[in-house]
């Protein structure tokens, strides 16, 4: 999986920097499906849904010490 490589690669603050990016884009997204006009981005959504849970997944790994 070539995107959980790059994410795996980054240090915390990058990551966080993504992840308020992602979310940024998925709120417009949200906006622009419910108004109407999102029909160019009909997977994207989805695509950003995705990564923002791998990487609050990468952050939940980084932050529990593995036993």
């Amino acid at each position: 999986m070539k995107v959980m490589k790059e994410l795996r690669e980054l240090q915390t603050p990058e990551l966080n920097n993504r992840l308020k990016e992602f979310k940024k884009e998925l709120l417009k997204l949200k906006i622009e499906v419910g108004v109407g006009t999102g029909s160019t981005s009909s997977g994207k959504v989805k695509r950003t849904k995705k990564n923002v849970a791998r990487i609050l997944t990468l952050l939940n790994e980084r932050e529990v010490p593995r036993q």
